[in-house]
């Protein structure tokens, strides 16, 4: 992906040289995070409530951050630079989408803050640690991601590339899109009104969704500034396949239970992140809520 040179965002709040004052989620590992979100139905406001209450259990749970050192590798270096330049082209894209969007969707951007850290940090959503993974959080308009994320990409999901690492944070710029349309809000209402398995199915929703504007920006970014070289749209469905529910949850329990999906499936994920690719049309983003479930 060309991003080298070009123009970064000023939304970056870097805490990478901040330190929590003891290690967190010990002794949780990967499986237990994804059983933990699995019993907070895919919300994750409750997910980050779980996580905290089973640290302050472990008496590890302190907030507080205190400086570290703020020595960076020269990867660390080129992955913040390169994820400011995206989050750059996601300013300039979705400020001239939104305010063309149909009737009462349309609307004015509001730049998110996007915070980089090492190991964990305090966001509106909680305490969150590297093992969270990439999130957006609505109670402060922030994404927040270790970078650390992009080697577990490489080695544990097979999925390199600086394409698909912009595709990540594209995703989560695509949450407080849906923040701003008040579609997450008509998500989370249906939470307690209807069967678990059913709010899951809006959760898939939701995250496709996220997809499906990734890739819109994807379509419009290689339009305005022609960053894709070859190979580029392989490594994001690629990333996309990797982090689909069935996937994890194969890896996970060694076996499938497709009614907790709560992000789609690696199929569902590579579609809908190629459809906003292909058409760059985002007029068409309540087509998810609009299929049946089965057709996604």
């Amino acid at each position: 992906m060309r991003w080298r040179g070009r123009e970064q965002s000023a939304n970056v709040e870097d805490r990478r040289g901040m330190r929590p004052r003891a290690a967190v989620g010990g002794g949780m590992g990967i499986l237990g995070l994804i059983l933990l979100f699995v019993l907070a139905g895919g919300d994750l406001n409750k997910f980050l409530g779980l996580v905290q209450q089973q640290q302050q259990q472990q008496g590890q749970f302190q907030p507080e951050e205190q400086p570290g050192d703020p020595n960076l590798t020269q990867q660390e270096k080129d992955w913040g630079d390169m994820v400011a330049v995206v989050l750059r082209d996601t300013e300039v894209v979705w400020g001239s989408l939104l305010p063309q969007l149909p009737g009462e969707l349309a609307t004015q951007y509001r730049e998110p803050t996007l915070v980089l850290f090492k190991q964990a940090t305090q966001s509106g959503c909680g305490f969150a640690s590297a093992q969270t993974g990439p999130f957006y959080c609505p109670a402060d308009q922030k994404v927040y991601i270790d970078l650390g994320f992009f080697t577990e990409m490489q080695q544990r999901f097979d999925a390199p590339g600086d394409f698909a690492q912009a595709y990540v944070v594209a995703h989560e710029v695509g949450h407080h899109v849906q923040n701003l349309l008040g579609i997450t809000d008509l998500v989370h209402s249906k939470n307690g009104r209807v069967s678990q398995e059913e709010y899951n199915q809006w959760s898939v929703r939701l995250e496709l969704q996220a997809d499906f504007l990734a890739g819109v920006w994807g379509h419009h970014a290689e339009r305005n500034w022609d960053i894709l070289e070859e190979g580029d749209i392989e490594e994001a469905i690629n990333a996309a396949q990797a982090i689909g529910d069935d996937r994890l949850q194969k890896q996970a329990q060694g076996y499938v239970v497709p009614e907790n999906f709560t992000h789609g499936t690696s199929k569902q994920r590579m579609r809908w992140f190629y459809e906003g690719l292909k058409s760059g049309d985002v007029s068409e983003l309540m087509v998810l809520f609009e299929l049946p479930y089965r057709e996604l």
